[in-house]
């Protein structure tokens, strides 16, 4: 089996991206983009076959595939991005992807982002935010369920996504923010709380045995660190001033 990860390129115009956290600051594209080139270099470096999808006329917030689609073994789920803007993102990310699977969708009225999808083994878990809505939460529960996929509800809060507050790091261990998501909701799993100091540090990308992970976050670090855990540091500043993080910028599956 091969690891493809699946990237878009920047967008000129990602300084005029969604924002509903953060206040907006100015974006250095040029740093930017050689940032989003070290991530992509990341990945290569963990044995992804990297497929780089060109960025979009007009569509500032489209280098954040990972809200596009859920891609599982045997099909993906084309979403609906909560924001209107971002919707016309979802049909290049779909071309590439019928290449790998069979494709299925999240209609109108629902609403559904990627970074509100974390599946942990045959669980995934789906956030309830400011992008992601109930109709989109029941539609995805009913195209996975035939495929012994359940989708449990979870209730965010301060946060964009539900991955800005918890997101896998092992087999049954999740790296959490306990203010932004409640802790009772994974009593099952092995829970690391971020470092108190570092309210966005709970974003993190799981390749195989090894963790992909922001610099920027160096208390968190040190954590996944002492656990035994193989960080691999990347500078995403920039695109963090667009509420961007690790999981947003790729779509990560195994294909023969």
């Amino acid at each position: 089996m091969r690891t493809i990860a699946v990237t878009r390129e920047l967008n000129a115009g990602i300084g005029n991206c969604e924002l509903t956290f953060l206040p907006r600051s100015e974006i250095d594209f040029g740093r930017a983009q050689q940032q989003h080139q070290d991530y992509q270099s990341a990945l290569a470096s963990l044995g992804c076959e990297t497929v780089v999808i060109p960025a979009p006329s007009g569509l500032a917030d489209s280098v954040f595939i990972e809200d596009t689609a859920l891609v599982l073994d045997d099909f993906a789920v084309m979403l609906r991005p909560g924001v209107a803007s971002r919707r016309p993102e979802v049909a290049g990310v779909a071309e590439v992807l019928r290449q790998y699977r069979l494709l299925k969708a999240i209609e109108a009225p629902g609403t559904v982002d990627g970074g509100d999808l974390l599946r942990v083994g045959s669980t995934i878990f789906a956030g309830l935010s400011t992008r992601s809505n109930q109709s989109g939460i029941r539609q995805l529960s009913n195209i996975v369920s035939d495929y012994g996929i359940t989708v449990e509800t979870v209730e965010t809060a301060k946060c964009l996504h539900l991955k800005s507050a918890v997101s896998e790091v092992a087999p049954g261990t999740l790296l959490i923010n306990p203010d932004w998501v409640s802790s009772s909701t994974f009593a099952k799993f092995e829970l690391i709380p971020i470092d108190e100091k570092e309210a966005h540090a709970a974003n993190a990308l799981r390749i195989g045995a090894d963790v992909i992970y922001p610099s920027s976050f160096p208390r968190t670090i040190d954590k996944l660190a002492r656990r035994g855990l193989n960080v691999v540091p990347v500078d995403l500043s920039e695109l963090q001033k667009a509420e961007g993080a690790v999981t947003c910028c790729s779509l990560i599956f195994s294909t023969p």
